[in-house]
């Protein structure tokens, strides 16, 4: 019995995998960027925080991390070419995440940043209108200043700065997604915000 229950459920599971991959078509839906994946599975999110589509992205984000395994790694990555504000700045909005990184309040202090931006319709022109956005969501200015300049921020700055440089010639707007080092997600027009978010978990189970 248990073996025509076992028989069962593969014949079963095996159109739902081969009805995935009809779905999802390379070209189509997403572009091999890369001959090898990464050894460990991750999500790359190019943004900005000064992009709007990048702010309505946030719950579809939010959902990739409930669906994706335990075993996904996700990382945002702050880009600094986009013409929104001045390189500088965008580079100060990388610190600015960054220490929110190191804080371990990405999340909440990134969603400040974005309200502050899009929301609140507020400008920033400098790493002190930053500050001023973590002072109000209960950071001490002297731990911003002091978490600005530590060794372990800069390095994550720099190593942002790298992962841009990597995948550059590929990352023309943003939000883009790069999974397993080796997959560039393609939103078609038509897609639902579920068809998106299931592209992307499912193209972390490809190698």
């Amino acid at each position: 019995m248990k073996k025509l229950f076992s028989l069962l459920m593969l014949a079963f599971l095996l159109p739902l995998q081969a009805c995935a991959q009809e779905v999802y078509k390379e070209g189509e839906h997403y572009e091999v960027i890369n001959d090898k994946a990464t050894e460990k599975a991750e999500i790359l999110e190019f943004f900005s925080f000064w992009c709007p589509a990048c702010n309505a992205f946030e719950p579809l984000v939010a959902q990739m991390k409930q669906k994706m395994g335990d075993d996904v790694k996700f990382e945002k990555v702050h880009v600094n070419f986009m013409g929104f504000a001045s390189k500088d700045t965008q580079e100060d909005a990388t610190k600015a995440m960054m220490i929110g990184r190191a804080l371990k309040r990405e999340d909440a202090l990134n969603k400040a940043i974005f309200n502050y931006i899009h929301v609140q319709r507020s400008p920033v022109t400098s790493l002190k209108d930053l500050e001023n956005i973590f002072i109000i969501n209960g950071v001490e200015a002297a731990e911003f200043e002091k978490m600005g300049s530590s060794f372990g921020v800069n390095s994550l700055v720099a190593k942002n700065n790298k992962t841009i440089d990597q995948y550059r010639k590929h990352v023309t707007g943003v939000p883009s997604f790069i999974v397993n080092g080796k997959y560039k997600a393609k939103f078609v027009r038509g897609m639902s915000a579920d068809e998106m978010v299931d592209l992307v978990v499912w193209l972390t189970k490809q190698k």
